[in-house]
């Protein structure tokens, strides 16, 4: 896992050219829950900004920290100078300074559950809000994820990332909300989906996947094949179901 973690800087570019950002509704759905204004904010694995410029154009101090230095060099080109950064694991943090909003964008299963919400709880202002979201990118038609699993099942059995406690993908609450729910920390824990389709050619649909670590991971060989099996599956555009999944908490006040 943590090489998978470590894998992305090899293809920042790329994960700024193919990832989807985030939109406005997001933002409005953070600061809805935090019921009021928030002023500073700790971003983990910020990774090329995807996340950091809706809540920095929001007038939110975000500080962005990314393991990966290449990452972050990406991340600068493309948000405002207000932003923080920090070259850190989200393990290797300073535990002070307390932010009023702390989240992590695709980026929290890349933690180290030991400690995990200790932790968090210590960089979360008490009163102030955690965020977890993220964008399981999947093709919307059945028949079409179908062939292109079937291309995949070669050189990979899954492309996705395992729930890092195990939970089934049919309990209405899903991690990392079990976890929160559990955590003597954290309180109000919500669950949200923002519904979203984006359609796009299936040569950017590619370029998404050559940014999924499982496909990173790949010898570069068997990785070229699988992906020209893959777009022979498919039409020239494709709709993709691009639904943002959100995790919301609180750091109660003691």
């Amino acid at each position: 896992m943590v090489e998978r973690a470590l894998s992305f800087g090899t293809v920042a570019e790329a994960y700024e050219r193919f990832r989807p950002g985030y939109p406005v509704e997001l933002l409005e759905l953070v600061t809805a829950y935090a019921g009021g204004p928030i002023r500073t904010a700790l971003e983990i694995g910020a990774g090329t900004g995807k996340a950091t410029r809706l809540f920095a154009q929001a007038g939110i101090a975000v500080t962005a920290t990314d393991p990966d230095p290449a990452m972050l060099a990406e991340l600068r080109k493309h948000v405002p100078a207000t932003v923080t950064t920090v070259q850190a694991a989200f393990e290797d943090l300073p535990l002070e300074p307390s932010y009023e909003l702390v989240y992590a964008a695709a980026a929290l299963h890349w933690t180290k559950p030991e400690g995990r919400w200790d932790r968090m709880a210590a960089l979360v202002r008490p009163g102030g809000v955690f965020a977890s979201f993220g964008v399981p990118i999947q093709l919307a038609d059945p028949a079409l994820k179908e062939a292109v699993r079937a291309a995949r099942a070669p050189y990979l059995n899954d492309d996705g990332v395992p729930s890092p406690d195990g939970t089934s993908a049919d309990r209405p609450m899903q991690w990392p909300g079990t976890e929160l729910q559990q955590s003597e920390w954290f309180t109000d824990v919500r669950q949200s989906v923002i519904e979203r389709r984006v359609t796009t050619t299936a040569q950017d649909y590619i370029g998404q996947l050559s940014t999924v670590s499982a496909y990173v991971m790949l010898h570069p060989t068997d990785r070229a094949q699988l992906f020209r099996q893959t777009l022979q599956a498919l039409p020239e555009t494709v709709e993709l179901d691009a639904q943002i999944h959100i995790h919301l908490a609180r750091r109660p006040r003691r």
